[in-house]
């Protein structure tokens, strides 16, 4: 049974998000949905919810169809309430007087513990404020459920309850899901939408076999193409001799016969346009300085402590040799951010215990982007630091996706994905032979995290890595250190975190 179905569908916000998308929504659908940063899925949502206006084309929903959409940022008007009061909001007065035990049954399916629904939401994690969203739609019981970015600001082990929960207590809910996590997408979906300014594509398969089967789709577009544009270049060889013709031979039938081959020729251009031919968001490249150092950093058994002195753990004694790209794995609040930031200030001073290589040039990017924070605008972020010029800061900046009318513009006027792409691009001019990354691939699509993947493969770059991104972290890593209890040791591979973090 179809419950919402979009016709010819198209929204333009000064230039087209998507145009002709024709997409069915049925009751057993679990449905991805993938696109580069600011392509337009969270509008599609929207318009799937009903709150955005199309610009073309219709959405119809069957008859009585409660759409419950969790969209990605807390409205600050929540930010005070308790998460009870938060979700409690959403109900009718009459609701809140006669069915408020509902939200207590809610908060108890998304296990969330009973000393958090009493404090503030903004005085809660980035997690629970989005386990808090997703609550105040599910308490409306809804048949249908819209998803943007649910595993932003989720740990493994919460991404881990969702992929469960979405399977049990949601189960006979079909759900439109928006993410860049790979891994969660292959975990959650039967279906998959790529969304593209034109010829959108769905497939009946997860992400991972989607995304192959879209390549060979493209693949097949591209040689029609060629195919196309041969055809209508010899098209436009004929024409050019029958216009000769024409115009030696006074004919006015050749002038006719002219016309239609060259009008052919652009239909057949028009309709050939590989439309898998995207704009990027905005490239990722990186460099490796390279450094005669086989020993970047040694670690003699330091003491990792939170910023009021309680030990977490400590290393043993470790090494971070040159080509290692070394991932640290371990729950949320076990140290990870801690040691990070120990070996970050320990590149620019000292810090006991550590041993920093005098070759080495530190490539650093915490998970709130906060090396940004001392640049006004893009702009000054390349070009008081680097001595570049202005024309080539210019052009370094817009093909990291920073167009010339936000290169000036203050830091929040950037989205996410281009404050990433940004720290990306001061990166590779501070051109490191160590990079130290906490989260790199928050705010990333799917095509910068590929990106970023091969970069640093590519380049044979060495480093120490934090990532709840499981896609990631297995594209990259080439050594991994497991925080177990009070120690860091090395493991083998991630995989054995991963089942136990996603099992909670």
């Amino acid at each position: 049974m179809t419950l919402i179905s979009c016709k010819d569908l198209g929204v333009t916000l000064g230039a087209p998000l998507f145009t002709g998308l024709n997409l069915t929504i049925a009751k057993n659908d679990r449905l991805g949905l993938v696109a580069a940063n600011g392509r337009g899925k969270s509008t599609l949502l929207r318009c799937l919810a009903g709150t955005h206006e199309v610009t073309t084309g219709e959405v119809t929903r069957a008859r009585g169809l409660r759409v419950g959409h969790v969209e990605q940022d807390v409205p600050a008007t929540l930010l005070t309430m308790t998460l009870r009061e938060a979700v409690l909001d959403t109900l009718s007065a009459d609701e809140q007087d006669s069915e408020g035990w509902r939200v207590d049954i809610v908060l108890d399916d998304l296990e969330v513990p009973e000393d958090l629904r009493d404090r503030p939401l903004g005085a809660l994690s980035g997690g629970w404020q989005r386990t808090a969203l997703l609550a105040r739609v599910w308490v409306t019981e809804p048949d249908a459920l819209l998803m943007d970015e649910p595993t932003n600001h989720l740990d493994l082990g919460r991404i881990g309850y969702l992929q469960s929960w979405l399977s049990t207590v949601a189960k006979g809910v079909p759900v439109v899901v928006a993410s860049h996590d790979r891994a969660f997408l292959d975990a959650v979906t039967n279906r998959t939408l790529f969304l593209r300014e034109a010829r959108s594509q769905v497939f009946g398969l997860p992400y991972g076999p989607a995304r192959a089967a879209l390549a060979e789709a493209d693949e097949a577009q591209e040689r029609r193409f060629e195919t196309d544009m041969k055809q209508a270049a010899q098209l436009r060889r004929q024409a050019a001799k029958l216009r000769n013709i024409g115009i030696n031979s006074g004919s006015d039938l050749l002038v006719v016969k002219t016309k239609q081959l060259k009008d052919r020729a652009d239909k057949l251009e028009e309709a050939a346009r590989p439309a898998h031919q995207e704009r990027s968001a905005g490239a990722i490249r990186l460099v490796n300085g390279g450094t005669p150092s086989k020993a970047l950093v040694m670690l003699d058994d330091v003491a990792v402590t939170t910023p009021d002195g309680r030990l977490l753990f400590r290393t043993g004694r470790l090494w971070i040799n040159k080509g290692d790209r070394i991932v640290l794995l371990g729950q949320n609040g076990s140290g990870k951010t801690q040691l990070m930031s120990l070996l970050h200030h320990a590149v620019g001073g000292s810090v006991a215990g550590v041993t920093v290589a005098p070759t080495v040039v530190e490539g650093w990017s915490d998970q709130g982007l906060g090396q940004l924070e001392a640049f006004v605008t893009p702009w000054a972020a390349v070009t008081e630091r680097f001595d570049v010029g202005d024309q080539r800061a210019r052009a370094l900046l817009a093909g990291a996706g920073i167009g010339i009318d936000l290169q000036s513009a203050r830091m929040a006027a950037l989205s996410g994905g281009q404050k990433s792409r940004l720290a990306m691009l001061v990166l590779r001019l501070t051109a490191p032979n160590l990079y130290l990354l906490d989260e790199p691939t928050n705010h990333l699509d799917i095509e910068g995290q590929e990106m970023l993947e091969a970069e640093l493969c590519a380049r044979e770059a060495s480093g120490l890595l934090v990532s709840h991104d499981r896609a990631f972290v297995r594209g990259v890593g080439t050594r991994f250190w497991q925080i177990q209890g009070r120690r860091l040791v090395e493991v083998d591979g991630p995989e054995a975190f991963f089942r136990d973090a996603l099992r909670g």
